[in-house]
């Protein structure tokens, strides 16, 4: 595995904070953020929705890796789609577990890693994964 893995995470505007931080701790550790979409703002016209989601879309296809961080909305879930297609791995983050009422079947499918608990138990297993020391 390369030694500059690249993540993308996907999560909504409600876990920003979340978003934030977890990217900074997976820099830390040297890893590369393909688009940091928490600097943007809610796009309000169709122009801003076509960037916004041309750049999510690129930024997913140039990542090694996607980190969802759930609840997440229609976008968390089509980015998810759009990994699982191009047999990326993934990590789907949930402080509460997955067996919810909102849980997808997507969630169990191969390539699929459920990680359960705090951020730190998250990032501990994808450095694990591809072979970073922490």
């Amino acid at each position: 595995m390369t030694s500059r893995l690249n993540f993308y995470i996907a999560s909504s505007f409600q876990n920003k904070q979340h978003v934030q931080t977890l990217a900074t701790e997976l820099k830390r550790h040297g890893l590369k953020h393909t688009y940091d979409w928490t600097k943007t703002e809610k796009a309000v016209t169709f122009d801003e929705l076509a960037s916004i989601g041309e750049a999510e879309l690129e930024a997913v296809k140039k990542a090694d890796i996607l980190i969802v961080l759930l609840p997440g909305g229609k976008g968390t879930h089509v980015e998810l789609g759009i990994a699982l297609g191009r047999d990326l791995p993934v990590y789907l983050f949930n402080e509460e577990g997955f067996l919810g009422s909102e849980a997808s079947s997507f969630y169990y499918t191969s390539g699929v890693t459920r990680v359960e608990g705090n951020q730190q138990k998250l990032v501990q297993i994808i450095l694990e994964k591809h072979c970073f020391s922490t």
